[in-house]
């Protein structure tokens, strides 16, 4: 067995590219992280590995190790529970059939949004593939930037405090696993799962013991408790939560460029827990400088 990467500084374990809802392409991402000052960078885009080859091609112009990974969609009942996927084997099988089944639910329900809107607003499907790039994992975020583009709101955000908000009548759900089953394909993958921003609709919504519990069992190997859209009474639940279970805690931005307001490296992952992540990995390494 190779001998462990040497980790020398912070990571942030939870960035996006213009393969998923992120405005910059991954290589940029690296250059932003470079910026940063961050010795690492995850980059998580929704249910795809596409970015990774360009990511991982930058390492040697910005000096920042790469952690390949995907922020896996999954579902408890009609609540969305996202899941970061580390170091996972890109050409898993189990793995590549179900976000393969996620792309395709995510694509046909943001045509079904589009055509919902379109009966009320000018907008169409081609006002959104304007938004997106070659291979992009089309989502909420490309309808919102083409509200945007299209004049009905002044930015992303507002796009989904208003038309895309699910009390305006337009949005519906997509196909996604149980997150039991999405850490149970993330570790089959040789990856390592952390639930990620567990609270960000505050402390009553943190998953209760009994479900962590069964996650733990499965291998969750941590929690995204320092996130920018965590709630701070959230947060203290959460601690005591992973202190109760031994999970470790992540930190990071959940950067979109200029998608959200989130600020690349403002949470970061101590070098510690960046250890412990990869040592448990065998399905993926990390790219180093």
């Amino acid at each position: 067995m190779p001998a462990a990467p040497v980790v020398v500084g912070e990571a942030d374990l939870h960035t996006h590219s213009t393969v998923s809802d992120g405005t910059e392409p991954p290589a940029e991402v690296m250059r932003q992280a470079a910026r940063a000052g961050l010795w690492g960078v995850a980059l998580t885009d929704h249910d795809s590995t596409t970015g990774w080859a360009e990511a991982a091609a930058a390492v040697p112009e910005t000096g920042v190790a790469l952690i390949p990974g995907m922020e896996l969609s999954t579902r408890e009942g009609y609540m969305s529970v996202h899941m970061l996927a580390y170091l996972v084997d890109p050409l898993d099988e189990g793995l590549l059939a179900e976000t393969a089944r996620i792309r395709e639910s995510r694509f046909t329900r943001a045509e079904e949004i589009v055509r919902r809107i379109g009966r009320d607003y000018a907008l169409s499907w081609e006002d959104v593939l304007a938004q997106t790039a070659e291979g992009t994992t089309i989502g909420r975020p490309h309808i919102a930037d083409a509200l945007v583009a299209r004049g009905h709101a002044s930015t992303r955000s507002a796009a989904f405090e208003g038309i895309l908000h699910p009390r305006s009548g337009y949005a519906q759900p997509h196909y996604a696993p149980d997150p039991l089953t999405g850490v149970r394909l993330i570790r089959a993958a040789g990856g390592v799962p952390v639930l990620a921003h567990p609270g960000t609709r505050g402390a009553e919504s943190v998953i209760p013991p009994e479900r962590l519990a069964r996650l733990v069992d499965a291998g969750l190997f941590g929690l995204e408790i320092d996130h920018p859209e965590n709630r701070t009474d959230a947060k203290r639940r959460l601690r005591a939560l992973a202190t109760r279970f031994g999970l470790e805690v992540t930190g990071s931005s959940d950067y979109h460029g200029t998608g959200k307001p989130n600020r690349l490296g403002q949470n970061r992952t101590t070098r510690e827990v960046v250890e412990r992540l990869i040592a448990q990995a065998n399905g993926a390494a990390p790219v180093l400088p």
